[in-house]
């Protein structure tokens, strides 16, 4: 049985210790600790993000800082609060000086992240960000072309939307981001 067919039969407590006791890739050396995720167990939102940055990595939670504090108005803008959604990163470790996760560290990830959407069993998944979308979908494709569609992540409808750090950036993309909101709230309808 393959490391993923073997993750997807895991409960709560024994992903979590999995990804605990991770050394599939060199991230475990330098982490403070993993970045699991948060939220409800049983959300119909799912938000996947590229990776844990220094904040995260303290912290032991996806999302907290700046770019946290903008993700959680946006998902409050959906009439919902931070603890009715769940909140994952594709990597489980903070990328050293918070570069882009490579390829092989993605993969060596993968069987987590696919476990924990199993458990979530979402209705929608948000990828935030670039990274997060191309690693979710498998593609070089530029975020701007990927944005706008529905796609499907193994049987889950998925949209793609800016992440928060670029927005804190670039104020204008904000009613872009709004708008992939709102399609990913229609495709719930």
């Amino acid at each position: 049985m393959s490391e993923r067919d073997q993750s997807l039969l895991l409960d709560w407590d024994e992903l979590e210790q999995c990804v605990r006791d991770c050394t599939r890739c060199a991230l475990h050396e330098t982490r403070t600790q993993t970045v699991f995720g948060v939220g409800s167990r049983q959300a119909k939102w799912m938000f996947i993000g590229e990776a844990p940055g220094e904040q995260e990595d303290l912290r032991g939670e996806p999302f907290v800082g700046r770019a946290g504090q903008l993700l959680e108005e946006m998902i409050k803008a959906l009439g919902l609060s931070r603890e009715e959604v769940y909140i994952a990163n594709v990597l489980k470790c903070r990328p050293p000086k918070n570069r882009d996760p490579s390829q092989a560290e993605a993969a060596a990830c993968e069987s987590h992240l696919l476990a924990q959407v199993a458990l979530v069993k979402p209705s929608i998944i948000i990828a935030v960000g670039r990274i997060a979308a191309q690693n979710l979908l498998k593609t070089a494709t530029p975020i701007g072309k990927l944005r706008g569609v529905v796609h499907d992540y193994h049987s889950t409808p998925l949209v793609v939307t800016y992440h928060p750090a670029y927005l804190l950036r670039s104020q204008t993309e904000k009613r872009r981001a709004w708008e992939d909101l709102k399609l990913a709230r229609r495709t719930l309808s």
